[in-house]
């Protein structure tokens, strides 16, 4: 073989050998950058519980001072809304009524509660004898101005007085959230129902937890 082509073949297997620790040191080096890149334990994060609810101090309707401590150890169905509300409240409290006696022997360890948008009429006197309506384990919660914008924001309701009576001062609507919560026996949040859930839907939920 002419000394040309062995020095051919020489050169061609140096070629073929570099090549060879080159493509083996560029996927040690990938290997390193991907173990650097993506942690051993592919972990998912999960949005949470909504930041919803929290500590507050009212007065109920027989005129005792409340706060969340009070309806610790319950499961509590709370509504916000006011007396003079002409359906979404009485629906909602019918709901809750309906859900009280479908519970039997469970009822006891479930606590609704009727918190006003609108202080300056609710009174304590009021809320009790609105509350006769419905069923007798109902708490009604008032206080004033400050507390009621206090509660509102920490359950994250809106209600303001409605603008077609912007300038009636005794008869006038509020505008006003329509979902009832669900809290644990612990006070925090748990779920909430929308506005016409069936008590049936409720019940559900709730025998989860029961």
């Amino acid at each position: 073989m002419p000394i040309k082509h062995v020095y051919f073949y020489l050169v061609l297997a140096i070629v073929i050998v570099g090549m060879g620790f080159g493509l083996k040191s560029i996927n040690s080096q990938r290997k390193i950058l991907l173990s650097e890149e993506m942690p051993a334990e592919i972990k998912t994060h999960s949005v949470g519980v909504p930041d919803i609810g929290g500590e507050y101090l009212l007065v109920n309707q027989n005129g005792n001072t409340v706060s969340n401590k009070t309806y610790l150890g319950k499961y509590v169905l709370m509504f916000f809304g006011y007396t003079f509300c002409p359906d979404f409240c009485p629906n909602t409290l019918t709901t809750f009524s309906n859900v009280k006696e479908m519970l039997g022997e469970d009822a006891k360890r479930v606590k609704p509660i009727f918190v006003t948008v609108d202080p300056l009429r609710d009174t304590p006197q009021n809320l009790k004898a609105y509350l006769a309506h419905f069923n007798g384990d109902f708490d009604g919660l008032t206080g004033n101005v400050e507390q009621i914008e206090r509660i509102k924001k920490k359950f994250r309701i809106y209600g303001v007085k409605s603008q077609e009576a912007i300038g009636d001062k005794e008869d006038y609507l509020m505008d006003h959230s329509t979902i009832s919560y669900l809290i644990g026996p612990d006070g925090k949040f748990i779920t909430f129902f929308r506005y016409g859930a069936d008590a049936e839907v409720i019940v559900t939920k709730l025998r989860e937890y029961l």
